[in-house]
């Protein structure tokens, strides 16, 4: 995982930093960062296999593998990576805090529709609370370009290699925005079930997005995002009549990764469920 690869050492952009002459900005962020070239060691790590012979690379002290790199180290450098960014978070959800905000972090698989959840929740928001977005994606500000068409104040942080963000890059980007005290700030991480898990950005809940075309397992797949979440939208319920996916499984799947999670379910196209997940919102603003 990240916190053990080092692959968050890429090339970070927040929109606008091209124009401030004191930012870390890179003159060209779109290139691809270097790779570091693995050392041979003497450390061997055997996957374990499993009765139908396949691998599991997920045991031991530190959950997971690196090459080069002993349990034991990956242990540290996840500590120490991790340590760092819970106490940047800290002092962001305190600065949120002080202001009344609720901030939401949206996780999912790359395709989910979290974008158009989004967007399609935002028309409905704007006109009674004041909303903004901080969008994670590798490349492009074409998801910050489609918020901004709803009238909310939105910014892209472009993460390069790195696969989430983190709580640095919402320490950078939040005070950019035009947010009210009382307001909702909207975290729209990049699409990825495994490392966002990890990562506390600061916010008062994690909201897992998973669609109906994704297969109903999937919280037993990626079980660290689904346990992190609080509420999970199951959405494009739309779609139910033409696929062979089963709801209660899902449902069962996800409750038994975590007892405590809520559960809506909503069409982001067709406008099912929107107003359950719009009173959730409002309960947690006033909260």
């Amino acid at each position: 995982m990240c916190s053990t690869c080092g692959c968050a050492e890429g090339n970070l952009y927040i929109e606008g930093d091209e124009h401030r002459p004191h930012s870390a900005f890179r003159s060209a962020p779109f290139l691809p960062a270097p790779r570091n070239v693995a050392a041979l060691t003497g450390i061997r790590f055997a996957p374990k296999p499993s009765d139908e012979g396949d691998l599991h690379y997920g045991h031991g002290e530190a959950g997971t593998h690196a090459p080069g790199m002993s349990q034991r180290k990956m242990l540290e450098v996840e500590i120490n990576v991790l340590d760092k960014n819970n106490q940047l978070a800290a002092r962001n959800r305190a600065r949120f805090a002080a202001h009344d905000q609720l901030v939401l972090n949206l996780v999912s698989s790359p395709g989910s529709g979290k974008t158009t959840l989004l967007t399609e929740t935002l028309k409905r928001l704007n006109v009674r609370v004041s909303c903004a977005v901080i969008e994670g994606d590798q490349q492009t500000v074409n998801d910050a370009a489609r918020i901004r068409e709803t009238g909310t104040p939105a910014i892209q942080v472009n993460t390069g290699k790195g696969c989430h963000l983190d709580a640095q890059m919402i320490a950078d980007a939040a005070p950019r925005l035009p947010l009210a005290d009382n307001g909702i700030l909207f975290i729209e991480n990049v699409g990825n079930l495994v490392c966002p898990a990890s990562f506390d950005l600061g916010e008062r809940h994690k909201v897992a997005v998973l669609s109906v075309t994704e297969g109903e397992d999937k919280p037993l797949k990626y079980p660290h995002m689904f346990a992190a979440a609080s509420l999970m939208l199951l959405n494009k319920i739309d779609l139910l009549p033409y696929l062979d996916f089963d709801v209660e499984k899902c449902l069962a799947y996800a409750r038994e990764v975590n007892p405590e999670i809520e559960i809506l379910m909503v069409s982001a196209t067709k406008g099912d469920g929107m107003e359950s997940w719009l009173s959730w919102l409002e309960n947690e603003r006033c909260a």
